[in-house]
């Protein structure tokens, strides 16, 4: 019986030259499966279209734009997931869900090999390579551009002979990957470190220095998860939809960084996520207000860490999933509203309000009808500071260290 590639195909170049050379190189049929993320750009439709006109026996388009909303961009949000504590997990959070639905397609067409376009140097063949193994471990893996040096140079002349159905005219002088988390770009005059971005990188955001008047946004969680936006009802998708469409009209979200990747380089990356930022914003002020002082410091390092994981591509790791039962738990009372205001390539919280709010003005107000027992703080200090006290004054003794 003939073996059958699952690949996962964008319709660009380089997954759809792989087609034909997959076919050729392994003697299998190439099954190719493009999933909607919300990256927008082409028809799907056409999109898939094109894998059968370059040579597969099947081709499959996922719209899993409301799955990628509520299951991966929703416990970023919770997570308040920001690699490095700036970069919104653009891309990595959407090679866990392609994962699935790869191995998905796999199961539904007898395939016994997955394919992906990723290079050597960079996270995702990690990110699709470690998942596979996770979900399953039986498909064999195949990565043309990493495994059989295929370049971009031996691709354009390869489409050519092939007469591919595919435009290798124009190159855009950056690597872009855009979802509704947000978009990455990267290479071109962007790898010299101190060359500036340029208007032309940005799709997401308007130029945050033109001058526009600001726009103020409420958001409602319940639980952790936003439910409304200015008092109507959304879902996760309209939320961050939403979002990445109004705050990416103040030029929120913009991010310059050199990120430190998985493989162990460093690389430059350059980042819109409007969306994102916003929500992450908003949720992180209200768990200010609503959890409580040693969850919430234990949370950061949690938040950090379940942000490491989902980078480094263990998303289906025993630890992301521990840290995904603390995290539910600690969700318990994020409920209320925050206001934003959105200006000038920022998010500014400008309110907050919660039902199940830990903020108690009469304990925290200096004015009248403060309730606040001050005759409690002077024995509080005494003890709070005794062991640093008794620590002094045993390094007096014996010559330690001073102050």
């Amino acid at each position: 019986m003939t073996e059958r590639v699952v690949l996962a195909y964008s319709g660009g170049l380089d997954t759809s030259v792989a087609i034909p050379y997959l076919a050729e190189k392994t003697g299998a049929e190439v099954i190719a499966v493009a999933v909607d993320v919300g990256q927008g750009g082409e028809d799907m439709g056409v999109i898939r279209q094109r894998a059968i006109d370059c040579g597969a026996v099947e081709s499959e388009v996922v719209d899993a734009r409301d799955e990628f909303a509520a299951d991966y961009c929703l416990p970023a949000i919770r997570a308040n997931a920001l690699y490095m504590d700036r970069y919104p997990l653009v891309s990595a959070l959407s090679r866990p869900l392609i994962v699935k639905h790869l191995v998905a397609a796999a199961r539904k067409h007898g395939g016994t090999i997955v394919s992906h376009g990723c290079t050597g140097k960079g996270n995702d063949q990690v990110r699709f390579e470690v998942g596979l193994g996770a979900l399953a471990p039986e498909l064999k893996v195949v990565a043309p551009a990493r495994d059989f040096a295929w370049t971009r140079d031996k691709a354009i002349a390869y489409a050519e002979e092939k007469g591919l159905p595919i435009d290798v005219s124009a190159k855009s002088p950056y690597s872009i990957d855009q979802n509704l988390w947000g978009r990455a770009v990267e290479t071109g005059f962007l790898e010299d470190i101190w060359n500036a971005p340029i208007e032309d990188v940005y799709s997401y955001t308007a130029n945050p220095a033109e001058p526009r008047d600001a726009d103020e946004v409420v958001i409602t969680f319940d639980a952790g998860v936003p439910v409304a936006i200015d008092g109507e009802t959304v879902t996760p998708f309209q939320a961050v939809a939403e979002l990445n469409r109004r705050a990416g009209a103040q030029g929120v979200g913009r991010l310059d960084m050199v990120e430190d990747r998985l493989v162990g380089i460093k690389s430059r990356e350059v980042y819109e996520a409007p969306g994102a930022i916003a929500l992450i914003t908003a949720h992180q002020e209200l768990e200010a207000v609503t959890v409580e002082r040693d969850v919430a410091r234990f949370k950061k390092s949690v938040d950090q860490r379940w942000a490491e994981l989902a980078y480094d591509g263990l998303w289906f790791s025993p630890l992301k999933h521990s840290l995904d039962a603390f995290i539910d738990e600690s969700q318990k009372y994020v409920t209320g509203e925050v206001r934003l205001t959105l200006h000038g390539g920022r998010a500014v919280v400008t309110g907050r309000r919660s039902e199940t709010s830990l903020y108690d003005f009469g304990m925290a107000t200096y004015d009248t009808g403060d309730t606040f027992d001050q005759s409690l703080a002077k024995g509080f200090v005494q003890l709070w500071g005794l062991p640093s006290r008794m620590a002094a004054a045993r390094d007096a003794r014996f010559g330690g260290p001073s102050a």
